[in-house]
């Protein structure tokens, strides 16, 4: 069987319908952009509103809330990422879940040797049970009172309170009951014991001593807890996984029609007793085909195969009393289509090329629009439906170009809320989606609220940090709406880098790589600046402080090189009005940088801030993990510059000529030399033709803090062996 696929760039219009009708179970109604984005998203009456995970890999403990729309990890390496959604598929996909000693987290891993230590105390059993670790996922539901029938989820409602809209799920994997003494045997009965040989025993003993329970939790008395069978925690979530690694392979290494598989579970779906009745009618054509097949194959395929099998006789079988060989074949539907079912592109001109033919990006993108129907497919054709569904779509960027990336996650409720209008009645799906990313588009085109940051700390524990509860405040509204607008308008890799550099312009911007170069080669610590992932982000030193709280929650070290911006307090000529003009340092008593005054707010009675700036000591640039850096004199001079390219000019005096002149007067001078220079040529000139050069004192110092490991918290960056800049 083929079925004939027709791309269109950022446009899917329909898979068309090869060979008759019997192909239609495969139809995937796709309407235009356009016709997607004026539809509206259904609201759900049951969604999941928050995950807890506790003792799994490197979810230690952590809390996440889910959004109706698609919810955003985001997140280095290694940071659990895949630990969630791993958890998810064990226990939702496995037809018998059970974890591993290396499922626990690093940190639990310590709780069975005090349990063991209170085992040889002599301490109480329940006491001994409480130090065994748990791996605990908790999924608390939230519903409307006016849902009516609750179905699966009416299960897990235990409490009496009327207001109450939550229902939690506690599905936990601990030791049994009474098994202590079975964990514990034959390790040696002194507490100094060594624990590796603890370890290998625990470790063989898990499996069949710890056990899988579900339990329904009270929201309003969580020590009210009624076990529920698991099967019918099966029947409450739905779930479906789209996996990073896809086997979308090139031609070039060898040819798999992975989306013509996805078709297989597609009849599987439409053949079960409890499918829609359109659905049983497609998948009855396409048996009744195989049964004409097969008549002709038992009348005269099975007779011509027959005549090969008296040449075994030779090798004396079956034998003189056993009876003669004959052969059955027997066609089946499913393994049809899962071995001998392609994909063809239409071309045109009666033209058909084989799926590996096709560009990657739009074999990734069509097989999880596949996948996502086949999800859907599976919703509907079970006997009991589940209250809420969750879908698990890991890297989707993979081989996307970046607009295609932006229009996938924009589309895509929109594309389950299709399949919901046109293929069941109107009725909503009940989906939630959870994407893992590390793609900048994706993130930058994730609605604000819905981005899930998650952050490894130097102890191996992963932390989930929400953007929508870190910019709740009013106050923060300012720096929400900025944010916001600048995410989704620029490629910003904050969420990904290891550290982050904020400048002023592109001067900075043009010359940073050569100057993280030279303080890098001058710098004693190891590994340094280049073999870390900065990320350098251009804001102006009007906007630099709009990042502060958002480099507070990312925990992100990030050095911010902004400008003194000297200026002079002066009465206007007409009117009488105060006045701030630009000035040398020398003559200044403020600054119009925005980022320095919010760093040091000004005080009222302050008449010389400018000064009391200046005097800042190199502890007091630093705010948590983040310092800022503005220009200072160079040292054994007084000398001070006003913007990065007169604080260039201080640096290199012989370069520019400038050396002698006395230290009010060059100061001058190197301003006015600034004030001529176009800025563009400037930073070429010195980045790539003059290259021997001093850098200036300021981002001397604070490209050497940002190089060391982090202090103020726990939080230490993953070293990569590459450079951003």
């Amino acid at each position: 069987m083929v079925i004939y696929v027709e791309l269109f760039y950022l446009k899917f219009e329909e898979v068309h319908k090869s060979t008759a009708d019997k192909s239609a179970l495969f139809f995937i109604p796709c309407p235009t952009l356009g016709a997607l984005l004026a539809i509206e998203v259904n609201t759900l009456s049951m969604q999941i509103s928050k995950i807890e995970v506790k003792n799994f890999r490197l979810l230690n403990d952590i809390t996440m809330s889910l959004e109706k729309a698609p919810t955003v990890i985001v997140g280095r390496n290694n940071s659990g990422k895949t630990s969630l959604t791993e958890i998810f598929r064990r226990l939702l996909s496995d037809k018998a879940p059970s974890f591993s000693l290396e499922d626990f987290s690093i940190s639990s891993i310590a709780g069975f040797r005090n349990a063991l230590a209170k085992k040889l105390e002599g301490a109480e059993e329940a006491e001994i049970m409480a130090a065994i670790p748990a791996i605990e996922l908790y999924v608390t539901i939230s519903y409307e009172a006016s849902s009516g029938d609750f179905g699966p989820l009416s299960e897990f409602i235990i409490d009496l309170d009327p207001e109450c809209t939550d229902a939690i799920v506690l599905v936990r994997y601990r030791l049994g009951n009474d098994k202590i003494d079975a964990l514990f045997a034959g390790i040696p009965d002194t507490p100094d014991a060594e624990f590796p040989t603890a370890v290998k025993l625990i470790r063989e003993r898990i499996p069949q001593l710890f056990k899988l329970e579900v339990l329904a939790v009270d929201p309003t008395d969580p020590s009210n807890c009624t076990t529920v069978e698991f099967s019918k925690f099966k029947n409450l979530i739905g779930a479906g996984f789209i996996n990073a690694q896809r086997g979308l392979d090139d031609i070039t290494h060898t040819e798999k029609d992975v989306l013509g598989k996805v078709l297989s579970k597609l009849f599987k779906t439409a053949n079960t007793a409890s499918a829609p009745p359109d659905l049983r009618v497609k998948s009855d054509a396409l048996e009744a085909v195989i049964k004409d097949l097969q008549e002709k194959v038992d009348e005269d395929f099975s007779k011509r195969l027959d005549e090969l099998l008296p040449a075994l006789q030779i090798f004396g079988y079956p034998g003189l009393t056993d009876p003669n060989l004959s052969t059955e074949t027997t066609l089946n539907v499913s393994n049809i289509l899962e071995s001998h079912t392609r994909i063809r592109y239409g071309k045109g001109g009666g033209l058909f090329l084989p799926e590996s033919y096709n560009g990657l990006g739009s074999r990734n993108l069509i097989y999880m629009l596949f996948q996502l129907f086949d999800f859907f497919r599976d919703y509907q054709t079970k006997l009991i439906k589940p209250s809420v569904y969750v879908i698990f779509i890991e890297e989707p960027e993979a081989h996307l170009h970046p607009q295609m990336q932006q229009v996938f996650i924009k589309q895509l409720s929109e594309i389950a809320t299709i399949f919901s209008d046109t293929l069941n009645n109107g009725e909503p799906w009940p989906v939630q989606f959870v994407v893992t990313t590390h793609s900048t588009h994706i993130a930058n085109e994730a609605k604000f609220e819905s981005i899930r940051y998650f952050l490894t700390s130097q102890n191996g524990k992963t932390k989930v940090k929400d953007l929508k509860a870190a910019f709740v405040s009013s106050d923060s509204a300012p720096d929400k709406e900025f944010l916001h607008k600048y995410l989704t308008l620029t490629r910003c890799d904050l969420f990904f880098a290891d550290k982050a550099i904020l400048i002023e312009g592109p001067t900075e911007r043009l010359l940073m790589p050569r100057l993280v170069e030279k303080v890098h080669a001058e710098a004693a610590e190891e590994p340094g600046l280049l073999s870390q992932y900065i990320s350098v982000i251009e804001v102006g030193g009007a906007y630099a402080h709009h990042f502060y709280k958002f480099l507070d929650f990312l925990e992100l070290r990030t050095l911010v090189i902004t400008d003194l911006d000297a200026v002079m307090r002066e009465q206007s000529k007409t009117g009488g009005r105060v006045v701030y003009k630009a000035s040398r340092v020398s003559s200044g008593t403020g600054t119009s940088n925005a980022s320095i005054k919010n760093w040091f707010p000004p005080q009222a009675a302050d008449q010389d801030y400018l000064n009391t700036v200046k005097q800042k000591s190199a502890a007091e640039k630093i705010s948590g993990f983040r310092r800022i850096a503005y220009q200072i004199p160079e040292k054994e001079a007084t000398a001070c510059a006003r913007s990065f390219e007169d604080a260039f000019i201080l640096a290199n005096l012989a370069l520019f000529g400038l050396a002698g002149f006395h230290a009010t007067e060059l100061e001058e001078k190197a301003y006015e030399k600034a004030q001529g220079i176009e800025k563009t040529n400037f930073a070429l000139e010195y980045a790539l033709d003059q290259t021997t050069w001093q850098v200036p004192l300021y981002i001397k110092e604070g490209l050497l803090w940002l190089s060391e490991k982090p202090t103020s918290s726990d939080h230490a960056p993953v070293n990569i062996t590459a450079s951003a800049i």
